[in-house]
C-alpha cells in the first residue's frame, strides 16, 4: 500500500514539476539590447511595453539618451524639492512676492504668477532644444573604459532612482495638499527634524 502510494505520489507531483523544455521567448528575453549598459540583476533587461522591439540601434541611443535626460532632471528636481524645505532665496521671484512667501511644493503652483510660469516653460524648452544637458567634453575625466562605464552606470540607477523619488514626493505633497495631516507628519523631511529649528 505505502508503494502504491508513493508511485501515485510521484506521478501527480511530476505532473505539476518544471517542464524541461524552454518557455516561448518573450520581448523581454528576445531583445538585442540586453547586453546594453543599465542592464542589471534582478530585473536584467526591463522594457515591458516592448518599446525597443524592432528598433534599430540609433533609436535606442535617443532611447537611452531621453532616459539620462530624465534622470539628470529628476535629480535636480528632488534636490530642489528637498532644499526648499530648509532655505528661501533672499530675493524676490516676482515684483512684490518674496521667495519666502511661495508656499513649498505643489502648492507653489497656484502662487507663481503667469511671468514666472512662461520664464520656466521658456528655460525648460531651451534646455531640451540646445541640449544644455547632453554629453559634456569639458571637464570629463579621463578613466579606464572600465572605471567609466561603472561611472556611467551609477549616472543611469541615479538617474532612475531620483525618477521614482520626484513622483512620490510628488503624490505625497499633494495627498497632503487635499487632506492636510493624512499622515500625521509636521514636515516633508520627517527623518531630521532638527533642520525646522
Amino acid at each position: 500500500m505505502k508503494l502504491l502510494l508513493a508511485a501515485s505520489l510521484v506521478s501527480v507531483t511530476s505532473a505539476f514539476a518544471p517542464s524541461s523544455l524552454k518557455s516561448a521567448t518573450t520581448a523581454l528575453q528576445a531583445s538585442p539590447y540586453e547586453n546594453e549598459l543599465g542592464v542589471i540583476e534582478p530585473t536584467g533587461f526591463f522594457d515591458p511595453l516592448g518599446l525597443s522591439k524592432d528598433i534599430d540601434q540609433e533609436k535606442f541611443d535617443q532611447y537611452r539618451t531621453a532616459e539620462l535626460k530624465h534622470g539628470r532632471v529628476a535629480q535636480l528636481a528632488v534636490i530642489g524639492y528637498v532644499v526648499q524645505e530648509i532655505y528661501r532665496f533672499p530675493f524676490d521671484i516676482a515684483p512684490g512676492l518674496p521667495c519666502a512667501e511661495v508656499p513649498n511644493g505643489v502648492a507653489a503652483i497656484q502662487a507663481i504668477p503667469a511671468l514666472g510660469w512662461a520664464q520656466i516653460f521658456f528655460l525648460v524648452g531651451s534646455v531640451d532644444y540646445y541640449g544644455y544637458l547632453g554629453d559634456f567634453d569639458a571637464g570629463k575625466p579621463d578613466l579606464d573604459p572600465a572605471e567609466m562605464e561603472k561611472r556611467q552606470l551609477n549616472e543611469l540607477q541615479h538617474g532612475r532612482l531620483a525618477m521614482l523619488a520626484i513622483l512620490e514626493l510628488l503624490r505625497h505633497d499633494s495627498q497632503n495638499l487635499v487632506q492636510p495631516g493624512f499622515d500625521g507628519l509636521n514636515n516633508l523631511i520627517t527623518g531630521l527634524p532638527f533642520l525646522y529649528k
